[in-house]
């Protein structure tokens, strides 16, 4: 683990040394979770799923669900059915 030593400016600004941020793979944009307790600061890598990625996963969420409906011998439509009659 690489210990440096970073000035903040006026404006609050740290800058991560480049070899921090390599190690990280951080490039500009990369989003980081800030968590500040009493003299400590620590920054989190977030790995943000792109839009694809998120689209992925409810396909596959979606697939999975359809299976269940399929094994209990449930159709989509008896779902629409109790979404329908649990409206608010």
């Amino acid at each position: 683990m690489d210990i440096e030593t970073v000035k903040m400016s006026s404006k609050g600004q740290i800058v991560i040394p480049q070899d921090i941020r390599g190690e990280l793979n951080a490039v500009e944009g990369t989003v980081f979770a800030v968590i500040g307790s009493k003299d400590s600061v620590i920054l989190k890598k977030i790995n943000i799923p792109s839009k694809e990625d998120l689209i992925k996963e409810l396909e596959m969420i979606a697939k999975e669900g359809k299976k269940r409906l399929i094994a209990k011998g449930m159709k989509e439509l008896d779902i629409l059915k109790i979404a329908e009659n649990k409206k608010v």
